[in-house]
């Protein structure tokens, strides 16, 4: 039986792992809520950021956020849904930046509604919004990705299981879930990396009203996951800083489950009365 050959990293794990200092990150959705979150956090760990989203008085708030670290900021205000706008504020990025690193899709959204009443029309919004959009976002980017980088994809907990009355979000962000496995193989060569994270629990703004159209309030009877804090926006940035940086430099294809342990809980909930596990 032969030995198996474990090759020695450059350097010893330290900081300089975690640092992002000097490259070029683009996120999608970055206006509010986790993007807005996302693009913040990897300026403060040193990143240039390209920020994308169709607010532009978000934008430019964003953008003297960013500043502020020390960084640059390029905006494109287009919908990631429009190939063709996105080609042109990547192209304008790109000739400024001359490459890009990360591509961070965090861009996607959705209603609440029975399948059967969603229109054809409704359908083609999910679909175009949640996966097309991201699959035409990697092969623009990929080819200026030129000494390697990281994709990250922010999926959902509902790609994971059931979403009634989200049934086809949930089915886009299992779809971009697998894409990331698929990809992680085809795109090794190039030494991309390419992770997602699926949130749950995360309040950004709409929720409060998505969650009362649904008809999914909080049951104030059982804890709403098992971690005893809530999530917050800087909680997905951080995972986000980790899967771009060279702290994950050997992990691909992977999904990081940012929910307080609501995955892992299958169905599970804590009684608050008494602290009983129930299904």
């Amino acid at each position: 039986m032969t030995e198996a050959f474990v090759s020695e990293p450059d350097e010893a794990i330290g900081p300089a792992w975690a640092s992002l200092e000097d490259r070029w990150v683009v996120v999608t959705g970055a206006a509010r809520g986790l993007g807005r979150a996302i693009a913040l956090g990897v300026a403060r760990f040193g990143a240039d950021v390209i920020a994308i989203d169709r607010d532009e008085v978000g934008l430019a708030g964003l953008r003297d956020g960013v500043e502020a670290f020390g960084r640059s900021c390029l905006t494109g205000v287009c919908d990631v849904r429009d190939a063709a706008a996105v080609d042109a504020v990547l192209a304008e990025a790109v000739e400024r930046s001359g490459r890009i690193d990360v591509l961070v899709n965090n861009a996607g959204g959705g209603f609440w509604a029975p399948f059967l009443d969603v229109s054809p029309g409704g359908e083609a919004a999910l679909i175009a919004e949640n996966f097309t959009q991201v699959t035409h976002l990697i092969r623009a980017v990929v080819p200026h990705m030129t000494g390697g980088g990281a994709i990250v994809s922010v999926t959902s907990i509902e790609g994971h299981r059931a979403g009634p009355g989200f049934a086809l979000y949930s089915a886009m962000k299992a779809a971009v879930e697998n894409l990331t496995r698929s990809l992680a193989l085809e795109l090794a060569e190039r030494r991309i990396r390419v992770n997602a994270v699926a949130p749950d629990m995360i309040p950004t703004p709409g929720d409060d009203a998505l969650a009362e159209a649904a008809g999914a309030m909080a049951d104030d009877a059982y804890d709403a996951h098992p971690w005893p804090d809530a999530g917050t926006p800087d909680d997905a940035a951080a995972a986000v800083i980790f899967l771009a940086s060279d702290m994950s430099r050997f992990i691909t294809g992977s999904t990081i489950h940012l929910d307080g342990g609501t995955y892992a809980a299958s169905g599970w909930k804590r009684r608050r009365s008494d602290g009983a596990w129930l299904l």
